[in-house]
């Protein structure tokens, strides 16, 4: 049958895969930086305070404090190809579209900063995918990372007259593939030392402690990954939290408190990995392979490595194309 020529262009109809990590200022400057902890710092699920009490503080004090110091940390670790977040997550959808062929469009996009998840899932659909799997690359789920990725997408669907169907990666925590694959990279990583560690110390990201009181399933999540984990390894994992931010009670132990602690009883050979971490970061590379290191070198240790996140390797590109393919079931 022939198109009428009133007929709007459609594209063919596929299937889409958009990976979505935190987000990264788009260069070590403080104007970046600033740029994005506005937008970042903004989020109401981010930061759980009425925003006529919060906006002032943010805008008259952590906006013009916070930047230079923080665009000073980026600087550290920054990558000749851009933030580290940025350049592995890139590196994820490159790796995963190779795998998954051409019949899926897999890109990737940040909740805060560039490339804007609302831009990414309007350029999809444009471009005819008219199913979409939306994936937060966040094990351990949270109010503060995956459900501020739902309500984004949810904004961005609201403006679209014509909508693609949405399906959303849940949090696989406790999945055998992820424990698998972090174990595996973990392993390689200890072989790869020229100490043992007397201890290790399984950092995950904070929160403050009044999300776990309210419901947030965040602490819970960590808590199990560190087990299986464990149990993976044959080997204890000491649990910390990293990045603590303002005087509320955030969750405990904290990372630098149970890193100066470790040292202080004789543990002087130490590694550090960061399971909640899809990819390495400012809070891996910067807070914890430097930071930590010289913590834990002030407190009497010795020996220190700080083990990387799954990034683009093997073991974590085969969990996450297992995951992804699980999730496509009935769309492929």
């Amino acid at each position: 049958m022939d198109i009428p020529a009133n007929h709007p262009v459609i594209s063919a109809p596929r299937t889409g895969v958009l990976l979505v990590n935190l987000g990264t200022p788009d260069a070590p400057t403080a104007p970046a930086v600033r740029r994005y902890l506005k937008q970042f710092l903004s989020d109401r699920r981010v930061v759980e305070i009425a925003p006529i009490l919060w906006q002032p503080i943010l805008r008259a004090i952590i906006l013009n404090v916070r930047p230079a110091k923080s665009a000073a940390n980026y600087a550290k670790i920054w990558m000749p190809e851009g933030s580290p977040l940025a350049v592995y997550t890139a590196m994820q959808a490159r790796a995963l579209q190779q795998r998954l062929g051409g019949q899926i469009d897999v890109r990737f996009a940040m909740r805060y900063g560039e490339p804007s998840m609302t831009r990414l899932l309007q350029a999809m659909k444009a471009d005819g995918c008219d199913r979409i799997l939306l994936a937060p690359l966040y094990p351990q789920y949270s109010g503060a990372t995956t459900a501020t990725v739902v309500d984004e997408a949810a904004r961005a669907l609201h403006n679209m007259r014509w909508q693609p169907a949405l399906r959303i990666l849940p949090a696989y925590h406790d999945d055998p593939g992820y424990i698998a694959a972090l174990a595996s990279s973990l392993r390689n990583a200890l072989a790869g030392l020229d100490f043992e560690p007397d201890a290790i110390v399984a950092s995950f990201h904070g929160m403050p402690e009044r999300t776990l009181h309210l419901g947030d399933p965040y602490h819970c999540q960590c808590q199990k990954t560190a087990r299986l984990l464990s149990e993976a390894l044959e080997r204890p994992l000491v649990v910390a939290f990293q990045s603590r931010f303002g005087r509320a009670k955030w969750l405990e132990p904290s990372t630098e408190a149970t890193i100066r602690q470790l040292a202080a009883a004789g543990k002087r050979r130490l590694a550090v990995c960061a399971p909640g971490f899809s990819v390495d970061c400012l809070e891996t590379l910067e807070e914890l392979a430097m930071q930590g290191k010289a913590q834990f070198m002030e407190a009497g240790g010795e020996r220190f490595a700080y083990l990387p996140c799954l990034n683009a390797d093997e073991p974590g590109m085969d969990m996450l194309e297992s995951l992804v393919r699980r999730e496509l079931a009935g769309w492929l």
